[in-house]
């Protein structure tokens, strides 16, 4: 086991976002003998506080993580999961503003939002079995779908297949979706963050990754930036960026930022990262720094659309001078190139 594994471990059970762990925490509850259950958002219609997907999980003491709700029916649903916790029998909860109960819970805020929730384990709540799958798969960074019948209350998970096009949009979107009675909520794996060149950006970059969902890598090969003085308590890839970047593995979950601005460290990650599917290739520098970057990438053998793939200059156009400005309009940009697909640059993305 490399550094990064040790401390990626640590991370995930110290700091991870208990909205992002809900199938992991149910699966412990119930190894531990208790009775739980799981509320999952399956619609929603104008401002409703969380997405179709966000998920709560509930055990037989009231105690509970996540939210489906941001706090306005909370309550509601954990009622509602204690009953299906005794009778086995899943449901699907409305609340909106045309409800009077809405108002009696919170929800005020004009939106509309379908709860769907199941006990675990439980009548026609889903198998230990299948919660096993499901976490087995996200532990193994395997994107997969939860497709639940409500009208059967069969289930199945749904591995990425690429002949699947509508499949591949909903890993690529991040969206869950219901359509009549077919609930598929996507799992994707957490994201990642790799950031090339331990750099005065950097610092501020990893906090506001961290807080915004993001595991952290850092990779670079010099000692005297790579130091734990400088960040304490981080991970750093070891060896030079395109051995660290593919013993790392990139997928299309992960973002890579190249800041060191030595063409010896930034170029060999570059290249490491437009052969994967990194979903953000973010790389620091003056635009005439960039094509000069451009050039030597196509010195490599790289084309131009693999090349165009590229964010260069990093970061949106916000007038950043400090660091930290710096580092937050990195993190727009990556934020828009994850929950908006379609503005990633080159093929057509």
């Amino acid at each position: 086991m490399n550094r990064w594994q040790r401390t990626e471990n640590l991370d995930r059970e110290g700091r991870m976002n208990t909205f992002d762990t809900i199938p992991e925490q149910a699966l412990t509850w119930v190894e531990a003998g208790k009775s739980v259950a799981v509320a999952t958002v399956v619609k929603t219609w104008g401002s409703a506080p969380r997405p179709v997907g966000a998920q709560l999980v509930i055990d037989d003491q009231m105690a509970f993580h996540g939210s489906v709700s941001g706090g306005c029916v909370e309550s509601a649903v954990l009622f509602e999961a204690a009953d299906a916790m005794k009778d086995g029998v899943c449901r699907i909860l409305s609340f909106g503003v045309s409800d009077e109960s809405a108002f009696e819970v919170g929800l005020a805020c004009g939106g509309e939002i379908e709860i769907m929730v199941e006990p675990v384990g439980v009548g026609q709540g889903p198998s230990i079995d299948e919660l096993r799958a499901l976490v087995s798969a996200r532990a193994n960074r395997q994107p997969v779908v939860w497709e639940v019948d409500t009208e059967t209350w069969n289930r199945r998970l749904l591995a990425r297949d690429p002949a699947d096009s509508d499949l591949e949009d909903r890993f690529r979107t991040d969206k869950s979706l219901r359509e009549g009675a077919i609930f598929r909520g996507v799992h994707n794996p957490p994201l990642r963050l790799v950031i090339v060149g331990a750099v005065h950006i950097a610092q501020p970059l990893v906090q506001i990754a961290r807080l915004a969902g993001y595991d952290v890598a850092l990779c670079d090969p010099r000692d005297s930036f790579a130091s734990s003085e400088r960040f304490p308590h981080e991970a750093f890839l070891e060896g030079w960026p395109d051995t660290a970047l593919t013993e790392f593995g990139l997928d299309a979950r992960t973002a890579v930022v190249t800041l060191s601005h030595d063409p010896k460290i930034d170029t060999p990650a570059l290249q490491t990262a437009l052969a994967s599917e990194a979903f953000y290739i973010g790389a620091l520098g003056s635009k005439r720094t960039h094509g000069k970057r451009i050039e030597a990438l196509s010195d490599a053998g790289l084309d131009a659309n693999e090349i165009a793939r590229i964010d260069g200059p990093v970061g949106l156009d916000i007038g950043s001078v400090s660091p930290a400005e710096i580092a937050i309009s990195i993190m727009a940009e990556m934020t828009e190139r994850l929950r908006r697909p379609e503005t990633r640059p080159g093929e057509g993305r």
